[in-house]
């Protein structure tokens, strides 16, 4: 199959390694409804080359990804891309397609990891971080609820107190806290970042494909049973009546300010 092109990603697959890159370094790598629909079509891509194994999942420029795009928040969001049952429902389709698809993903976490983007990065199954990653879930100070299927997904990795911590203090985290608290596999400094995901990657391509796809979905089933993704199928309905709430309306408003400051 020819490798199809996107207008915001980037991806390379060569037999058993492929790349798949956000590629808006102008936007921090923040996320759209487009995006994610291109996001789905590529990993369904990657689920149908033959010997793949192992992708790797990164951003360009700064950061990681800094999340859903604060400024396309609204009740009333375009008709989704990705084909949802609402518009607020493509991250979930996302998330969900990137956990489902046989390859082993391998987050490579850099600069700014945030909302959705750390969502993204949870629906990978490893992660090595530089060193002065940041991390930051600011839903709540955008009076909205984490959604597409995060909270599971960060009950899973991280565990059910500190996943309440998190997402309802918005306060930022970093590299070393995550991997304290099982989220990520390892930590370097961001000069060696390149080289451990490189070898992480190669540690597993080096494995007989069926043992290691084996195991992922062994694991992923597992894991489905402790704590079921299949609930946040009423997330989009959670986000889109946090939308139209008075008080959240009257958060994003203070929060898009704040932010709009920062920048001037």
């Amino acid at each position: 199959m020819d490798t199809p092109t996107f207008e915001h990603l980037l991806i390379a697959c060569e037999g058993r390694m492929g790349t798949l890159t956000l590629n808006r370094p102008d936007s921090l790598n923040s996320l759209t409804n487009e995006v994610m629909a291109e996001i789905i079509a590529a990993a369904d891509w990657f689920d149908h080359q033959p010997d793949l194994r192992v992708v790797v999942v990164e951003g360009a420029g700064r950061a990681f990804c800094s999340g859903f795009n604060v400024g396309s928040f609204t009740a009333d969001m375009p008709h989704s891309p990705a084909g949802g049952r609402t518009p607020a429902d493509t991250g979930r389709l996302m998330a969900d397609t990137l956990e489902r698809i046989a390859p082993v993903l391998i987050a490579r976490l850099h600069g700014h990891v945030v909302g959705g983007g750390l969502v993204l990065a949870a629906a990978c199954d490893l992660r090595v971080a530089a060193d002065n990653t940041s991390f930051f879930i600011p839903e709540v100070d955008l009076g909205i609820p984490l959604a597409w299927g995060g909270i599971p997904r960060l009950v899973r990795e991280i565990g059910p107190a500190l996943t309440k911590e998190l997402v309802m203090t918005c306060r930022p985290f970093g590299s070393a806290e995550a991997k304290a608290a099982g989220f990520i596999n390892r930590v370097v400094p961001m000069a060696d970042l390149d080289a451990a995901v490189g070898k992480l990657a190669e540690e597993i391509v080096s494995r007989p494909r069926l043992a290691v796809l084996a195991t992922k979905a062994h694991v992923n089933a597992v894991t489905s049973q402790m704590v079921g993704t299949s609930r946040a199928w009423s997330d989009a309905d959670s986000l889109g009546n946090a939308l139209r709430d008075p008080e959240a309306q009257i958060a994003q408003v203070a929060y898009l300010e704040k932010i709009r400051n920062k920048r001037s």
